[in-house]
C-alpha cells in the first residue's frame, strides 16, 4: 500500500481514515487471537524444533500466513496512521496560522461578527484551556477544522482534540464583542481530559 499524499482534505475524509485504521485494528486482533487459539503462538516464537525441523505440533504454513497477513495489516496500519496526521496537519494549517500566535490576539472587529456554535462553561486552573487563555464565557467560532458550517455535534471537537494530542489547535472565540486567537495543545495534565474545560453547544 503507497502512501498517497492528502488532497482536498475535508473532516469527513479524514474520518474515513479513521475508520479504515479501526477497521485494521479489528482485522489484526482477530489474527493475532486465531494464531493464539489454534496454534499457541504468536509473531514471535519459533517455527523449528532444537534440531531445527518445523515443528509438529503447530500448523507451520498456516501460522506463517497470519504472521505474513498481519504484518502487511501493520504496514498499511502505520501508512494510514501518517495519513491521518497528515491531513489533520492540512485541516488546521489551512485556518491562516499567522493569525494564531500563542496567546491571545485582538482582531479587528468586521461588521458581522461571526456566530460561535460552542461556548466555554468551565475552564479549570492550570490545565491546556486554562494555559491557552480560554475563559469561560467564551463563543468558539473555530477550532481547528472545525467552524460552524461543519459543526455538527461536540464529537466534532472532541475528534479534533484526540487526534491532536501534543499538538497546537487553532482556536477562535468571541469574547467581550472581540474576535480572539488561541493556540492550545490537548495533552495529558493532572486533571481529566485533555483540555481540562467543558463547553457546551450552543442553541440554533
Amino acid at each position: 500500500m503507497e502512501e498517497q499524499p492528502c488532497v482536498g482534505v475535508t473532516m469527513a475524509s479524514v474520518r474515513a481514515l479513521v475508520e479504515r485504521k479501526e477497521a485494521l485494528e479489528k482485522k489484526i486482533q482477530e489474527l493475532h487471537d486465531e494464531l493464539q487459539e489454534q496454534n499457541g503462538v504468536g509473531m514471535n516464537e519459533p517455527l523449528v524444533d532444537a534440531e531445527d525441523y518445523p515443528r509438529s505440533d503447530i500448523d507451520v504454513y498456516r501460522v506463517r500466513n497470519a504472521r505474513r497477513d498481519i504484518i502487511c495489516l501493520q504496514n498499511d496500519h502505520k501508512v494510514i496512521m501518517g495519513e491521518i496526521e497528515q491531513g489533520l496537519h492540512i485541516l488546521h494549517s489551512n485556518d491562516n496560522p499567522e493569525t494564531y500566535q500563542r496567546g491571545p490576539q485582538v482582531y479587528s472587529n468586521p461588521h458581522t461578527m461571526p456566530r460561535p456554535f460552542a461556548s466555554v462553561d468551565t475552564v479549570t486552573a492550570g490545565s491546556p484551556a486554562h494555559t491557552a487563555g480560554l475563559k469561560p464565557g467564551d463563543g468558539i467560532v473555530g477550532f481547528g477544522s472545525v467552524t460552524l458550517e461543519n459543526f455538527q455535534g461536540l464529537q466534532n471537537i472532541s475528534f479534533v482534540v484526540q487526534h491532536s494530542e501534543g499538538k497546537g489547535v487553532n482556536v477562535r472565540v468571541l469574547r467581550d464583542e472581540n474576535l480572539l486567537g488561541l493556540t492550545v495543545v490537548p495533552q495529558k495534565w493532572n486533571g481529566r481530559g485533555l483540555l481540562g474545560c467543558i463547553l457546551l453547544p450552543c442553541k440554533t
